[in-house]
């Protein structure tokens, strides 16, 4: 039987998520956009109610809950500050399932039991979707390997403790057979983390380019194995895709009930915005698309919890998602008109944020080619 339904159980998470957002982030999302620095104060909130163990077992310090409310939490953080959400994202896609026991004690219990952050390591300045363009290398030394190399748009680097890097231990291979993934602390040698980079949106993350000067990891903590880093990459990438679905759901369904009253009360020729028939009409196509978005999603995220085949859905549903979600924005800020550009209203913060969704986690155009590639295959 197919069922469209919440549990219980999920319901109220989802009302300790709006809530939290609506009271919590909502006070500092405007100034974490304007100063272009994340409240830390608000990520130990979080911290504190769980929020980055959304979808792990209790038996390494998470909840317990699924991947389903994980997206319910992106949804409703994203209504009102996608930094924050962003920020919640790339903590949860390091990919948990490919630790050794010994490694989820070291490394995810501190991640998910709210004690530490991390960060994801990979795309390099020649190498963005072309993923095997990197030229970071880890070079092996005894029981140890040497990481040298610069990555860029790392988010959550600026505060993160766990990097998970990726960098080429044999060169002599195409980089999907010769790519190893590293847990490393931020405190190790050699970890130079820059300022964070100057942004058109999600200014409130944490965003740098991270140099790696001579770092030495021990070969204990290699995730998924010597060579096996690449597919690593692309599985956090999977489960990080439908993440980036529920952030553009969440924005796009934030930015649509701010306009919506907005225009309930502001008059134009006499009567409210919402009176005219062409705004009545898109915005029912907006809402129509948001709910197409959000279905997609769940989809995705079902899909995982059940352990299924997740990659083309993931794909399918964070391009339609993000795609909407751009047009969703782009028409709230119309149905304000001048308001709607200015920063008193937060769509304009939302039309500006919402774009990266059509980039990060994979850009749109390697959404399709994922899609197409399981069609056709």
């Amino acid at each position: 039987m197919v069922s469209f339904q919440l549990t219980d159980e999920q319901k109220d998470m989802q009302e300790l998520f709006r809530k939290f957002a609506q009271e919590q982030v909502a006070a500092a999302a405007e100034e974490m956009d304007e100063n272009e620095k994340m409240n830390m104060g608000l990520v130990q909130q979080m911290q504190e109610l769980g929020f980055f163990g959304i979808p792990f077992s209790e038996e390494i310090g998470g909840t317990g809950m699924d991947v389903l409310t994980y997206t319910l939490m992106m949804e409703e953080i994203s209504k009102v500050d996608a930094s924050t959400s962003l920020t919640l994202s790339v903590h949860t896609s390091l990919c948990a399932e490919f630790a050794t026991p010994e490694q989820k004690e070291k490394w995810l219990r501190p991640l998910v039991d709210g004690s530490k952050v991390g960060c994801f390591s990979l795309t390099e300045p020649n190498a963005g979707s072309d993923v095997a363009g990197a030229t970071t290398s880890a070079e092996q030394d005894g029981d140890y390997y040497v990481i040298n190399g610069a990555k860029i748009f790392t988010t959550n680097s600026g505060f993160a403790d766990t990097f998970l890097v990726f960098a080429l231990t044999d060169k002599s291979v195409p980089a999907h057979k010769g790519m190893t993934a590293f847990l490393v602390s931020k405190e190790t040698p050699g970890v130079e983390v820059q300022p964070d980079i100057k942004r058109m949106g999600i200014r409130g993350a944490s965003n740098a380019e991270v140099y790696y000067n001579n770092v030495r990891v021990h070969k204990d903590d290699i995730l998924g194995g010597v060579g096996k880093g690449f597919k690593v990459a692309m599985k956090a990438l999977d489960g990080g895709r439908i993440g980036i679905a529920a952030q553009s759901v969440g924005i796009a369904q934030g930015a649509l009930d701010e306009a919506i009253k907005y225009c309930k009360e502001r008059k134009q020729f006499g009567k409210p915005i919402t009176a005219f028939q062409n705004t009545q009409f898109r915005m029912a196509e907006d809402q129509a698309n948001i709910n197409a978005a959000r279905l997609l999603t769940w989809q995705a995220a079902v899909a995982k919890d059940n352990h299924e085949n997740y990659n083309f859905l993931a794909a399918q549903a964070k391009l339609f998602a993000s795609t909407i979600a751009n047009d969703v924005c782009r028409h709230a800020v119309q149905y304000m008109g001048g308001y709607g550009y200015c920063r008193e209203y937060s769509v304009e913060r939302k039309l500006r944020d919402v774009k990266i969704c059509e980039i990060y986690e994979g850009t749109s155009e390697v959404m399709k080619m994922v899609m197409s590639g399981s069609m056709l295959r």
